[in-house]
């Protein structure tokens, strides 16, 4: 919705609204106080008898309305890592899928990946194993896209925060 500004307010009598002011005055007096002020006359509502304008910053008054209309922004979702080898230990596992929690607690995913070194690649049996059971544990946090997927020497998996 376009605003007249300045000279394009075709009235000759407006109502000035300013900081608890409201005042009924012709329309250069109006045009002489926004200039005295350095601002804008704009006018807010066209169709009152008569039209009531108010002194603002134009470009700023615009910012405002497109900010209002694009309301407020979702919180974006960040994908956080974890990664295991096939041989991690059961305090490095609890210690980690206490992260994994927070990270599906604050509305993250999470991708869990295995990394296979040299001949771990042989072990593959394990690497599903471990992540069927991350998937057993972290079931009341989050749920996983699709199950584990290898791709070169990673296995990953990736959870989706559960709605709340």
């Amino acid at each position: 919705m376009r605003h007249n500004i300045n000279q394009r307010i075709r009235a000759q009598e407006v109502r000035l609204v300013s900081e608890g002011e409201n005042k009924i005055c012709s329309l250069r007096e109006a045009l002489d106080e926004a200039k005295l002020q350095d601002l804008d006359l704009v006018e807010i509502s066209p169709n009152a008898k008569p039209p009531v304008v108010k002194i603002i910053d134009y470009k700023k008054f615009l910012y405002e309305q497109k900010k209002k209309v694009k309301g407020p922004q979702k919180p974006k979702t960040k994908l956080k890592e974890i990664r295991y080898t096939p041989t991690t230990d059961e305090h490095d596992y609890n210690f980690k899928l206490n992260h994994a929690k927070n990270f599906l607690g604050s509305n993250n995913s999470l991708k869990a990946s295995i990394f296979f070194k040299g001949r771990m690649i042989k072990y593959k049996d394990q690497g599903y194993v471990l992540l069927n059971r991350l998937i057993k544990d972290l079931e009341e946090h989050g749920s996983p896209d699709a199950m584990p997927k290898m791709e070169g020497k990673r296995m990953i998996i990736i959870f989706k925060p559960l709605k709340k």
